[in-house]
């Protein structure tokens, strides 16, 4: 005899599934490299430290997300401050 597969019941999975109407409700929150760009964006720049801090993410994470900002055409500039380096967007000539 063949075995076959029982379908799945749905009707839990569909009472626990959120109703579309509240799901419209909650705003989009501001993405983790949106947040970086405009520390970035600042006239003090952000170190890496805040940027930690602001996203959550490791450090290795956060410098990835810097490479990857460069990638996308970003001019990042390095400089120090108290010992500590401080990134910030270049302005445009």
């Amino acid at each position: 005899m063949p075995r076959t597969r029982k379908a799945k019941d749905t009707s839990i999975a569909s009472d626990l599934a959120p109703e579309p109407a509240l799901a419209q409700d909650k705003a989009v929150p501001f993405s983790k490299i949106a947040q970086v760009t405009s520390m970035l964006r600042r006239s003090e720049g952000a170190t890496l430290a805040e940027m930690v801090a602001t996203t959550g993410w490791l450090p290795h994470t956060t410098r990835a997300a810097l490479t990857g900002l460069r990638k996308k055409g970003y001019k990042l500039d390095k400089h120090g401050r108290e010992g500590v380096t401080v990134y910030s967007i270049a302005k445009a000539a």
